[in-house]
């Protein structure tokens, strides 16, 4: 089934997207990656080490991956808009997370914020794609201030407690004609399974397959989740009902 992702002009196949951080050696993201078949993964400039090439994280990513760096660490738009700049001077590309927190406990965006680094970033021609809590508003004025997709939590980063805001999901799904990639608080393959169901283009997930006993079996779980979860919103699920509805006749075969 031919159904790809389409994000500003780009052809993606794999609607899994996989983060960077937090593994116990990065020499094992080249195993995940390939696991994964994911075309996009993101990574936190602040993690890539320019001065030494030889531990430079960049290393053990395959040719041929759509870098996302993000703004981790930016608490305003002025600081995001700079690791922006930043990161497209150092060669990574034109495509940006923007993550601006200044919440230190739940580490929830700042979404105000959020949508004026996007209207900056755009201007200057980045592909941008948000990081933000759930909220029609707030997404409609991601969507005029020229974001290419739209990011919204599932639940506070790290936390793997799943889709925990499901039901403001499900309004951005049907009401954003950008792409809605559920990021963040995905911990479990069903979860992703479930977003996909949804009607999400995508996922963006790191915790749950990094911090795992085995990241690279892991990887692939997520990656056959989020095919499952896709092709049965594609298919078009059976109408859920309160009263049973048997698959088989249960009568006129033993009175005739």
């Amino acid at each position: 089934m031919n159904d790809e992702l389409v994000i500003a002009g780009r052809t993606i196949t794999s609607r899994l997207i996989t983060g960077s951080g937090k593994y116990r050696d990065d020499r094992i993201i080249k195993d995940v990656l390939r696991a994964a078949e994911c075309d996009v993964i993101t990574v936190a400039l602040r993690r890539i080490d320019f001065d030494q090439p030889q531990e430079n994280m960049l290393n053990y990513i395959p040719e041929g991956k759509i870098l996302l760096p993000n703004t981790s660490g930016a608490r305003n738009a002025d600081e995001a808009v700079r690791i922006a700049r930043l990161a497209r001077e150092m060669g990574c590309g034109d495509w940006i997370k923007i993550e601006v927190i200044k919440d230190q406990k739940f580490l929830l965006p700042d979404n105000w914020e959020t949508v004026r680094a996007t209207e900056i970033l755009a201007k200057e021609g980045f592909v941008v794609l948000p990081y933000m809590s759930p909220d029609l508003s707030i997404a409609r004025r991601l969507v005029d201030a020229g974001a290419s997709a739209v990011m919204p939590l599932g639940a506070p980063i790290g936390s793997n407690r799943g889709l925990q805001t499901r039901s403001l999901l499900e309004i951005l799904i049907s009401e954003i004609e950008l792409p809605i990639i559920v990021d963040a608080g995905i911990g479990c393959p069903s979860d992703a399974a479930e977003a996909m169901e949804m009607g999400a283009a995508a996922v963006l997930l790191n915790t749950a397959i990094a911090s795992s006993d085995d990241p690279v079996a892991m990887a692939e779980a997520f990656k056959y989740a989020v095919k499952a979860g896709r092709i049965a919103y594609k298919s078009g699920m059976a109408s859920q009902s309160y009263m049973a509805n048997a698959s088989s006749p249960l009568t006129g075969f033993l009175d005739s």
